[in-house]
């Protein structure tokens, strides 16, 4: 979706179309949680802290986020999504993939399905959506960066080669403006550039993450979509373009996939006991920290304090943090047993 919670607030409010919007508090220690695009045009971006955002554009216009309304938005164009095909893996409320090998409407055709869905999305929503169609996440997901808003844009396999290569790094899904930084010292600034490491090159100087950079750049991603009834568990992470550190920041920020989390265990009508945190830094080192409580999470509260409890064991501020994300495990069945095991699980 294009700008989903600011979108969803100009559609409610049509005073707010066309102007630069933030959903968040204007205050000193609140941040952005969306802007809209007329916002986004200024420098104005989510995570950003509001008083930055304000300098930015003067003439922002800051209004309170409405959880429940962009839940309800987001049930309506997953219904959407659910009509093309059953595999479906969301990646937060207003974002998901879609595996149309075998689409239930026999259209044949991946790009006509994505024009479809746009015109249902825009037709019953209201909202503008981008599509981004290949023939694997990573290009998919690059794709639908490329003509937002209300865009669509295909990489045909045949054409793949020659995209990545002119592709700037800094534009590569999973690749963050520290490591881009990095990249660029080293000479790296396109995909032909980042094609020309070996394998262990990649690894001596960006760590485990060199082999996913040895992948994507050939174009290869042998992920699967995964729908939400093959998982384990559910969850959500946010990826920053400007690392985290300010305490603040963090709070903040976690609160968001909290609430993304909660709206997405509601979805599939279920819930765990096991909370999990997720912390990258910008150096990729990545930490887990996990708890499991004696009973299942009912309410955002519950999940809301026990990720504070996590986060309050970790000392995250200081930190470069460029992701943050937390899910659930341990899921609800007929099954389910009770056993109290309150202590934290270093993974």
């Amino acid at each position: 979706m294009d700008a989903f919670f600011a979108s969803v607030e100009q559609l409610d409010n049509p005073e707010l179309k066309g102007k630069p919007v933030a959903v968040g508090g204007s205050g000193e220690r609140h941040v952005v949680a969306a802007a809209s695009y007329e916002a986004r045009k200024f420098g104005v971006r989510s995570a950003m802290p509001s008083v930055t955002a304000k300098r930015l554009c003067p003439d922002l216009i800051f209004v309170r986020h409405h959880f429940d309304r962009y839940e309800e938005m987001s049930k309506k164009v997953f219904e959407i999504f659910y009509e093309y095909t059953d595999i479906v893996e969301p990646l937060s409320i207003d974002e998901a993939f879609l595996d149309v090998t075998n689409d239930k409407k026999n259209i044949g055709s991946a790009t006509l399905i994505a024009k479809e869905i746009k015109a249902e999305v825009r037709k019953r929503t209201g909202l503008t959506a981008s599509a981004g169609i290949s023939y694997n996440k990573f290009l998919a997901k690059i794709a639908s960066d490329i003509k937002k808003p209300d865009g669509l844009f295909v990489i045909k396999p045949e054409e793949a080669e020659s995209f990545i290569c002119e592709l700037p790094v800094e534009k590569f899904y999973g690749i963050g403006k520290v490591t881009s930084g990095k990249m660029h010292k080293l000479g790296i600034h396109k995909g032909a550039d980042l094609k020309k490491l070996d394998l262990q090159d990649l690894i001596r100087n960006f760590g485990k993450a060199g082999k996913f950079y040895f992948d994507i750049v050939r174009g290869i991603d042998d992920r699967v979509v995964e729908t939400e009834s093959e998982r384990k568990s559910i969850g959500t992470e946010l990826t920053y373009e400007k690392d985290l550190t300010k305490e603040f920041e963090i709070i903040a920020e976690l609160y968001k996939v909290e609430k993304e989390l909660m709206e997405r265990l509601e979805h599939a009508g279920t819930t765990g006991r096991t909370v999990t945190m997720k912390v990258k830094f910008s150096d990729f080192r990545q930490i887990t920290r996990s708890k499991t409580l004696q009973t299942y999470i009912r309410d955002f509260e519950t999940l809301h304090r026990e990720v504070a409890e996590i986060r309050k064991s970790l000392e995250l501020p200081g930190t470069k943090i460029r992701l943050l994300g937390v899910s659930i495990s341990n899921l609800e069945s007929e099954d389910s047993g009770e056993r109290q095991l309150d202590l934290f699980d270093k993974r």
